[in-house]
């Protein structure tokens, strides 16, 4: 992939419903430009996913709730009136989240040259937009992370969708379009398995066993045993928790995989990018040619180096999780297989 602009040489732009979020914040959009068509994200969520959609998943499911902060800020921060310091003030009620908007506005990542010191601060810095996905990945990060999983190792679990958010972020960056909405995308699209794996065992321990030779994806197995995927759950849930409809478009999206790339409208989108780290190899293995997928894709598109792809990964997952010394990451999988070549 191509080197990155420095972090003063940025610029960007990105949609917001009808609205465009404009500011000077830094390396988390490094290289993003001005999107070349507009996507109505809303229009696109409404024909796969109506308002009123009936709930699918089975009742004995019970979903952890959000924090009131977050479903709060989602509702306003939709209203164009709407003013910063009036959804600062929402956020401090969370003293959890106030602490996590602050922290990754004075990340690295962003690249701020003064610390903010308040939410209100935090959200002029990051743009409302952003700050509303930091928001959400924290609070179902902070909710999932609690539960208990009789098929998944949970802390592994997190470390793959951090990788997997890293991937998209790169694929994004690639694409010129938003990569923190990316990056949102591809920490969250599997956040209902270690819940589904856990209260639907019997049935997910079936997809994993070995023994009966090629398999399915996980999501063509989802739709042959209860009629409904994980992404589309997911998405569901999403929109009960009033969650942004491009991160929840990306959500519903994420197993379509190469295909996607040739959508005239999402082709070149958040979602593309988040489909693509779809099929990162995972402790569930998902997409059983997920890899082989993704090596067909440097055939398809010269800016797209495995390679020096997961490198790249590699070395952002090592800062950002120092504690996983033990994690076999996606480097370490894709040279296993490009040897094998």
């Amino acid at each position: 992939m191509p080197q990155r602009p420095a972090p003063d040489d940025l610029y960007w732009k990105c949609e917001n419903g009808n609205r465009f979020v404009e500011n000077r914040v830094a390396a988390v959009f490094r290289g993003n430009r001005e999107r070349a068509v507009v996507i109505s994200w809303s229009e696109i969520r409404r024909k796969h996913l109506p308002d009123h959609a009936d709930a699918i998943l089975p009742p004995q499911i019970s979903l952890p709730m959000l924090p009131e902060a977050v479903v709060n800020f989602c509702h306003r921060a939709d209203d164009p009136s709407v003013t910063i310091a009036e959804l600062a003030r929402i956020v401090e009620t969370d003293i959890g989240l106030s602490l996590e908007l602050m922290r990754y506005a004075n990340s690295c990542a962003v690249g701020l040259r003064h610390k903010v010191q308040s939410p209100q601060q935090a959200i002029t810095a990051l743009g409302i937009r952003s700050a509303k996905l930091i928001l959400v990945t924290s609070a179902v990060q902070r909710a999932m992370s609690l539960r208990h999983s009789k098929l998944l190792p949970v802390r592994n679990f997190w470390y793959g969708n951090l990788e997997r958010a890293l991937i998209a972020k790169n694929i994004a960056w690639s694409l010129s379009v938003c990569e923190e909405l990316a990056y949102a995308a591809g920490l969250l699209q599997d956040y209902l398995l270690p819940l589904l794996t856990n209260e639907l065992y019997e049935t997910y321990l079936q997809f994993t066993d070995v023994s009966k030779g090629p398999q399915h994806t996980l999501v063509e197995f989802e739709r042959e045993r209860f009629g409904w995927d994980h992404a589309q759950a997911g998405a569901h849930v999403m929109l009960d928790w009033c969650f942004p409809d491009d991160l929840i478009c990306c959500v519903l999206f994420h197993h379509r995989g190469l295909s996607i790339l040739d959508d005239a409208v999402l082709g070149r989108s958040e979602a593309a990018a988040a489909a693509v780290a779809g099929l990162m190899p995972d402790l569930l293995r998902q997409e059983p040619e997920g890899l082989a997928r993704l090596i067909e894709l440097e055939g398809r598109w010269p800016e797209f180096r495995l390679e020096r792809l997961a490198h790249e990964v590699e070395q952002e997952f090592r800062k950002m999780a120092p504690a996983g010394r033990d994690y076999i990451t996606f480097r370490h999988r894709c040279e296993k297989v490009l040897q094998a070549l």
